[in-house]
């Protein structure tokens, strides 16, 4: 995995956010409901009057201003009520997906938590048939290639993680696109070791371990993912930065961290963006993505998290496209499919570059 800092030159005199837009990426820490837009929410609010989320796409700009992150958790589960039927997912997953192909988001692995549709009386095949069917219209008609991570919604406690599992491992509902397992949610009151047999089961049923961790705890919470859920990636990470045993294991193992720099200020889990850790990462060695999370809900997409992330950084263009390398690598696309991307990416900076 590249250090964006290695490819650094004297900056070219062009406009990086005009740069990033046009940049193909991949986005590996992003949540389905969390991902829906304005209208997307408010189309949804249409269908069920009965929920308390505004229907007027301007009043939603308010609606999604958070305290704190417990109360961003209980405005994202307003949101998620919204989500009744299988034609409501479906309808969610494939506009996230357009919203993905206006950023040049080639690849994206979107965290879905089943637990939240299915007990709120989605039957299981139906739920897995819609997001399969956005899924490859998607591909077909946006070019956005979809995966799946099936998260434990910690909040809900063990019922959820047994479902979660149920869902994820159980062969005639497992999704085709599905290719890892979470968890998230507050962490808060929420210890990570309690997930580890759900963990066990999805990883020997072949699926890859990426569970948020350390981004409103400590550094312990991050230790825990990573000895008790065996953790492959690390959602935020951000407390990770507080013990540097824990960076420079990061780093020798090469376990990348799923940074989200906007949403750890919207969320409060950090002060300002110019003490966001992500500087300290980078130069401890530590693998970094950068990714948007809830994008519409903190008032962001990938293409800001990449400025932000250039700022924080000092990138020029290249070290830019090294970042976007980065998500690639950190990936669980297969290496074909890796091999595309990047080849995208080397050609368009090359052309973007060049007098």
């Amino acid at each position: 995995m590249t250090d964006p800092r290695s490819t650094r030159e004297p900056r070219a005199s062009r406009d990086p956010h005009a740069f990033i837009a046009g940049l193909p990426k991949a986005e590996l820490h992003v949540h389905h409901v969390g991902s829906a837009s304005p209208r997307i929410v408010s189309a949804l609010s249409a269908r069920h009057p009965d929920s308390k989320v505004p229907t007027d796409v301007e009043a939603l700009a308010d609606f999604f201003t958070f305290t704190d992150f417990a109360h961003f958790v209980q405005v994202y589960l307003s949101v998620v009520d919204l989500v009744r039927t299988a034609d409501d997912v479906r309808l969610l997953t494939y506009e996230v997906a357009r919203d993905m192909a206006r950023q040049n988001i080639r690849y994206a692995e979107l965290t879905v938590t089943p637990y939240s549709s299915v007990r709120r009386g989605i039957d299981d095949r139906a739920f897995m048939d819609a997001i399969e069917d956005a899924r490859k219209a998607a591909e077909d008609e946006l070019g956005v290639v979809l995966r799946w991570c099936f998260d434990i919604p910690g909040e809900a406690g063990i019922e959820s993680a047994e479902e979660t599992a149920r869902l994820a491992t159980t062969d005639k509902l497992r999704p085709d696109g599905l290719v890892s397992f979470g968890l998230g949610g507050p962490e808060i009151g929420v210890p990570r070791p309690q997930f580890k047999p759900y963990f066990d089961r999805a990883i020997a049923a072949g699926l890859h371990s990426v569970p948020h961790a350390g981004e409103t705890t400590g550094p312990g919470t991050i230790w825990d993912a990573l000895t008790d859920l065996r953790a492959e990636r690390i959602g935020h990470g951000t407390s990770a930065a507080q013990d540097p045993k824990l960076l420079a294991h990061l780093a020798e193992h090469r376990i990348p961290l799923e940074v989200c720099p906007t949403s750890n200020i919207a969320t409060r889990a950090v002060a300002t963006l110019d003490e966001h850790p992500i500087k300290q990462f980078v130069a401890a060695g530590v693998p970094v993505t950068v990714n948007s999370d809830d994008p519409p809900m903190f008032g962001t997409d990938l293409n800001n998290e990449y400025a932000v992330a250039a700022r924080l950084l000092d990138l020029d263009e290249r070290g830019i496209a090294a970042l976007a390398k980065n998500a690639v690598d950190a990936s669980f696309l297969d290496p074909a499919g890796k091999a595309r991307i990047v080849a995208e990416i080397d050609t368009y900076t090359q052309t973007w570059l060049a007098p």
